[in-house]
């Protein structure tokens, strides 16, 4: 196989550089307790198969194989994909790792289950990233690898929180903008490191409702998705994340193509595919 990558994203950059110290987030710490309530969700079969979409270091992946299930981790970034097959290896159990964009996958498999959880994928724009588009893309992805009726757990900024805590400085500096829901800053990766620029996209239930029909994937429920705190409770205004919950019920929608973008934000000129070889996983 053959390296099709030219150049890093900033997402990749980014989380390349976060992998060594992405497990001492606090939010990290609760994966036996989640992955308890994924499993219940999911309404997965004894030894069924589950795509984890922006795996990271493959907490939850690792989890769900410790309990039997055959599970796929995809990944942007090699560096964490390295920590999850070493994890795994520790842990002795086999996962399939990817390593791939979730905007431009596509594998043979239908999944009995699929999870795209803690901003690992879902709502992290590139610099030239469509926000209506690129999540659509994401999401039909999803959909596309899903058994018909299986269903899917995903977990996004909420767009209400971000509305709440920005300002109309945000707005004239440009860090946020209202009409596409995205947050524009700079970011260390770790500590001692320079900034990365990075974009994240916040959601409206009616819009997620919309777009995940869209993919194919009708919305069972919409719950506070907080990492740490995830309940099957209203969504606080002030929450972090929205959890999602929803079954493949279509094939995606061919209106997931969209050429409007607002003027306050630049055409995107080019589509990129992103691809590496690495040794210890797949690429594709």
């Amino acid at each position: 196989m053959g390296d099709l990558l030219k150049e890093k994203s900033t997402w990749e950059e980014f989380f390349d550089a976060h992998a060594p110290v992405y497990e001492d987030n606090v939010f990290t710490k609760n994966t036996i307790r989640e992955v308890d309530f994924l499993i219940e969700e999911l309404s997965l079969p004894p030894g069924g198969s589950i795509l984890d979409i922006g795996c990271g270091t493959g907490r939850h992946s690792i989890e769900l194989a410790k309990r039997g299930y055959s599970v796929t981790g995809l990944d942007l970034s090699s560096e964490m994909l390295a920590r999850a097959a070493a994890s795994a290896k520790a842990a002795g159990v086999n996962v399939n790792w990817i390593r791939s964009d979730a905007t431009h996958f596509s594998l043979p498999e239908r999944y009995d289950g699929a999870i795209c959880l803690c901003e690992g994928a879902f709502g992290l724009l590139g610099q030239k990233d469509d926000p209506i588009g690129q999540p659509l893309s994401i999401l039909s992805n999803i959909s596309r690898s899903l058994k018909p009726e299986a269903k899917a757990v995903l977990t996004v900024l909420n767009g209400a929180a971000m509305l709440r805590r920005s300002t109309n400085d945000d707005v004239s500096e440009g860090r946020f903008d209202p009409l596409t829901m995205v947050w524009s800053s700079e970011h260390p990766p770790r500590e001692g490191l320079p900034p990365v620029p990075i974009r994240e996209r916040a959601f409206m239930p009616t819009e997620l409702i919309l777009l995940f029909r869209l993919a194919g994937l009708s919305v069972l429920n919409l719950w506070g998705g907080t990492a740490g705190n995830w309940g099957k409770r209203t969504l606080d205004l002030d929450e972090i994340e929205i959890m999602i919950v929803a079954r493949k019920t279509a094939e995606p929608s061919d209106a997931g193509e969209f050429d409007f973008v607002p003027e306050v934000i630049p055409a995107p000129t080019d589509v990129y595919v992103e691809l590496k070889l690495a040794g210890s996983w797949h690429d594709i």
